[in-house]
């Protein structure tokens, strides 16, 4: 099976690097090229555009910034969907809207008899470096029985939620928790600090309880040290998620009040000059 991989970013890039060891043939094409040195030192093909990269692959993977993104690589000029064809597969690894990613795959079927599987991911960069990511797969059952293995080096689990879309309306339930989790780490670390308490020990502390989470043992020292690190993760990334969180509910009729605080919230950092930085830097929301 002949792999194509297109967003060679924060993710694309551990991602493509575990297929390659995992024996498969990637080709791999970003917007900017300058990224891809790395695989391509790995062993993998650097097509000159999506076009070529298409025509010579089997399954077509995504890995972009939103969904905007996702419809310009697929529809747009000299696009995905220009040289498609009907054994092909695509499968998006991207976080995008639910509603529009049931559009999108509708669309490419009916113009190319391509399939779409929406396979959003969670775990972050470890785990794309270390092939311990959730996968969510929204599709049919057959054509995610295809990529098995590829998922496989890729993830501790993948789930099959549903038909297209199903895959990241399950990721915006996981963001939803992720993102109120962060906004209370936030506070509650900026509350213990003026409390006189060893904040940077909570993660310790609280190791094993209820309270424990990933992002508490991942991020909860970084706030307590109101470090500003390099980022694993963006704010911009996780508010986008939030928002979309939110106009799905518009749409189902089912509030979600909490997730949209967190939104305000995550919105009002952002307006800071924080959106590219990592979401550690929430505790600046806190302090003075």
């Amino acid at each position: 099976m002949k792999l194509g991989f297109i967003g060679i970013g924060l993710m694309g890039e551990p991602m493509t690097l575990r297929l390659l060891q995992a024996g498969f043939a990637v080709t791999v094409w970003n917007r900017s090229a300058d990224k891809l040195a790395t695989v391509a030192a790995a062993g993998a093909t650097v097509a000159s555009s999506i076009a070529e990269l298409v025509e010579q692959v089997d399954v077509v993977l995504l890995c972009l910034a939103n969904t905007d993104v996702v419809e310009t690589v697929v529809f747009g000029e000299h696009g995905v969907a220009s040289v498609a064809r009907a054994e092909q597969l695509l499968v998006d690894f991207s976080s995008s809207d639910p509603q529009a990613t049931s559009q999108f795959a509708e669309r490419l079927q009916q113009a190319t008899g391509m399939a779409w599987v929406d396979a959003p991911v969670s775990g972050g960069v470890v785990g794309a470096e270390q092939g311990t990511l959730a996968i969510m797969c929204g599709g049919e059952a057959d054509d995610i029985s295809r990529i098995e293995s590829v998922l496989v080096p890729l993830s501790q689990r993948f789930t099959h939620m549903g038909p297209v879309g199903s895959g990241q309306v399950t990721k915006v339930c996981n963001q939803m928790i992720v993102g109120c989790n962060l906004m209370v780490l936030a506070e509650m670390t900026a509350l213990a600090k003026a409390s006189g308490v060893a904040a940077d020990k909570i993660p310790q502390a609280l190791a094993g309880g209820f309270a424990d989470s990933i992002p508490l043992q991942l991020t909860g020292p970084l706030m307590a040290a109101e470090a500003d690190p390099e980022p694993k993760w963006h704010v911009r990334t996780l508010l986008k998620d939030l928002d979309m969180a939110v106009a799905q509910s518009y749409r189902q009729g089912s509030a979600t009040p909490m997730s949209g605080l967190a939104a305000q919230l995550m919105r009002q950092h952002g307006s800071k000059d924080y959106l590219e930085r990592d979401p550690a830097t929430l505790i600046k929301l806190y302090t003075k």
